[in-house]
């Protein structure tokens, strides 16, 4: 890994080759973290957000008895928040490229809006047809989140299950393959940024 690395990069990195996932608090400025979050209630208002669909292709569908959230990819260009938290992402794609050798080539991601009351079953990230999928991140966007809110991340491991309170600056990073998790209802609304890292497939996708 080039010597410049900055030390948070070298420690997920690190944290995903011990153990599969790695949790940094403060990965991005309070002022971008608040702006980011600024957006994705700007696009909710606005009725931008659509309701998260479970599958892929033509078997995706609706299911709300496994997901609730209302979401909305990113495309470069929309905002400058969002461009500056697309550049910290690429950044990282280098760092886990350059440490693991993992031949990540892209990155996607979209707002996720969990009203109250709303979950995501337990699952894993990467789709059965389709291996490109490798390393999952997850930005939270909540202010002054109280543990007794709920809404944690539960990420099912092989020796415990671990929940991961989703405040805002925290990154919660881990392999896509090999880690379930899902998230749990709140009583606020529940901000992030969902995203993947990937590489390139096996199949013709």
């Amino acid at each position: 890994m080039p010597m410049d690395t900055e030390p948070q990069l070298v420690r997920i990195a690190a944290d995903l080759a011990e153990q599969g996932w790695s949790r940094q608090d403060l990965f991005l400025t309070p002022d971008l973290t608040l702006e980011l979050a600024a957006e994705c209630h700007r696009r909710a208002a606005q009725g931008d957000l659509s309701a998260a669909g479970v599958g892929r292709g033509a078997a995706q569908g609706l299911q709300a008895a496994i997901r609730g959230d209302r979401i909305q990819w990113l495309e470069p260009g929309e905002s400058s928040a969002c461009d500056r938290y697309l550049a910290r992402m690429d950044a990282l794609r280098q760092a886990l490229n350059a440490s693991l050798y993992l031949g990540l080539e892209d990155y996607e991601s979209h707002f996720a809006f969990y009203p109250p009351g709303a979950f995501y079953r337990r699952h894993l990230d990467r789709f059965r047809d389709d291996d490109r999928r490798a390393v999952s991140v997850v930005l939270y966007l909540n202010p002054d989140w109280l543990p007794q809110e709920g809404g944690a991340l539960r990420l099912h491991l092989v020796q415990q299950e671990l929940d991961i309170d989703p405040l805002a600056g925290r990154l919660v990073v881990f392999l896509s393959a090999e880690v379930p998790h899902e998230v749990l209802p709140a009583t606020r609304d529940r901000l992030s940024l969902a995203g993947w890292f990937r590489r390139r497939g096996d199949g013709p996708f």
